[in-house]
């Protein structure tokens, strides 16, 4: 990161955007003080906070002033229970027990999240679990907040009461940096400020009509209104689109009847019933905490129903080994941080093909091949935990690519991810590419989202979850025209997709933005 500047008053809202690995996250590290007090880096200019020099002053000084909540919320919670955890920084203030109790109390009330006190920490969801870090952030008071893609793991309706909640915080004084690649959603609230930045360096710094005018759309994800308007009369090349599945195709996976729970808690799957067919490219929507990744771990047996049965292929997934189930399914985790081990990328994608007996020769050429596919051949000595968090997100996929796997699960694969990036791997492992030769051809896919575009471009099924059931199931234009159904299981419609159903009856199928532009050039 090289000469970035700017100010940023008091109750303003800054909105710091760019591709994965450009310099966000550093620039956070250097204003919350981690740089180059945790890790070392040469850090020159000044950083004033409130007016005041802190380049003298603790981290335990700093965090009063500047609360920072981290890309990776399994990074930043410690506690075992939902109250320990947002007592935690209070504690290290050393504030008297009733305050601390007070606090806690009144900040889990605030954020609307009191029913989660007594709650373990690893049962929650991925989006629980960034409410609940935003929660011990708050507790402290801080007068700055600096938000590191905070809306990453959150459900539609709840990346707008987040947003909603960080509008509130603005007009109460807080000053906030929020880190985001969902720019469209973030429009929402206002922004004082856009920065973005481009391989270390501001390549944009103004208001925001300013980015809606000049940033590039393959590489910034704006409003489809702006990309429709913006891409007309450019002869865009489209890739085909998403057909159905033949509902004789082979049943690969089949989930019949399939109930769980954790140790006599909560059911979260209820008699659950779901065929996965050859061809199928499925996109799973709902709700935080409505079992989604619960629903993907029976795929791949890392948990076993309490009643019920999972079918691979027509075995039980009782008979099987998780070993022997990963020979056919790869499974992307919603954090990296889950799977990534190894000293070096190189290694980390190595690791899954030799376990499965692949041939040196063969692992070689399937990493490179999968590291080129996710952008990221020039980190392949590099050490996998020392990239943002994005590039992991990214290796972690790579690492099941280079399995070659027959059916592909990935949980949130785009969480953390640039626009440009995610569209250009999805493309790949969906074999959308219209480009180049694209090397996967995967039996079929499933991938958790909460990203509603993302079903409306890739998906040729869609799934709905509420309450551990699946609620619907079909076409997405059948499924994504019921806003009733989406909105009570917290699925908020997009522009993208609003855009679409208004050209449905033109073009029988669900486009990109582009080629709704070119429809509306033809007519």
């Amino acid at each position: 990161m090289s000469n970035v500047s700017f100010s940023l008053g008091q109750g303003q809202i800054a909105l710091i955007s760019g591709a994965s690995g450009c310099g966000k996250t550093t620039l956070l590290r250097c204003i919350n003080g981690l740089i180059p007090r945790s890790y070392k880096a040469e850090l020159s200019g000044q950083i004033f906070l409130n007016g005041i020099d802190y380049r003298d002053k603790s981290l335990s000084n700093i965090s009063q002033v500047v609360g920072t909540v981290l890309q990776d919320p399994e990074r930043q919670i410690v506690g075992a229970y939902v109250q320990n955890e947002v007592a935690f920084g209070l504690e290290n203030l050393e504030l008297p027990r009733a305050e601390i109790v007070r606090h806690v109390d009144e900040t889990l009330d605030y954020l609307g999240i009191a029913h989660l006190k007594h709650r373990e920490t690893f049962t929650l969801s991925g989006g629980e679990k960034q409410k609940i870090a935003l929660a011990g952030v708050l507790a402290m008071r801080p007068d700055i907040l600096a938000l590191d893609e905070p809306l990453a793991n959150l459900d539609p309706a709840s990346v707008q009461d987040a947003l909603a909640l960080i509008r509130r915080l603005a007009d109460e004084g807080k000053t906030i940096l929020l880190i985001e690649h969902r720019v469209e959603d973030v429009l929402s609230i206002k922004p004082d400020l856009t920065l973005h930045l481009q391989d270390g360096h501001t390549s944009y710094l103004g208001p925001v009509d300013g980015l809606l005018k000049d940033a590039d759309y393959h590489a910034v994800k704006l409003p489809a209104p702006i990309v429709i308007a913006r891409s007309k009369g450019r002869n865009a090349t489209l890739p085909p689109a998403m057909s159905p599945a033949s509902e004789t195709a082979e049943a690969l996976i089949q989930i019949e009847d399939v109930s769980f729970n954790y140790d006599g808690g909560p059911q979260i799957l209820d008699h659950v019933n779901l065929t996965i067919r050859q061809g199928d490219v499925i996109a799973l929507l709902g709700p935080n905490g409505a079992g989604k990744t619960t629903l993907a771990k029976h795929t791949i047996g890392l948990l076993r129903p309490n009643s019920g049965r999972v079918l691979l292929r027509g075995q039980d997934s009782r008979e099987m080994t998780v070993a022997q189930m990963a020979r056919t399914i790869g499974y992307v985790f919603q954090s990296p941080r889950h799977m990534l081990f190894a000293p070096t990328t190189r290694e980390e994608l190595a690791f899954g093909p030799r376990n499965l007996g692949h041939t040196e020769q063969d692992i070689q050429i399937d990493t490179e091949q999968a590291l080129a596919v996710v952008h990221l051949s020039a980190e392949i000595d590099r050490p996998p935990l020392a990239l943002s968090f994005g590039q992991q997100k990214r290796v972690s996929i790579a690492s099941i690519l280079a399995m070659r796997s027959a059916i592909l699960v990935m949980d949130e694969p785009t969480a953390g991810q640039d626009f440009a990036n995610y569209m250009s791997f999805m493309d790949s492992v969906v074999g959308l590419g219209v480009t180049e030769e694209r090397p996967y051809s995967f039996s079929a896919i499933l991938f958790i989202t909460h990203d509603v575009d993302l079903a409306v471009c890739y998906a040729n099924r869609v799934l709905i979850m509420g309450s551990g059931q699946i609620v619907a199931d079909g076409p997405p234009p059948q499924v994504l025209a019921d806003f009733d159904l989406m909105q009570r299981h917290r699925v908020i419609p997009t522009s993208l997709l609003k855009a679409n159903l208004d050209y449905l009856s033109r073009t029988g199928q669900f486009m990109r933005a582009e080629g709704l532009a070119t429809v509306q050039e033809n007519e």
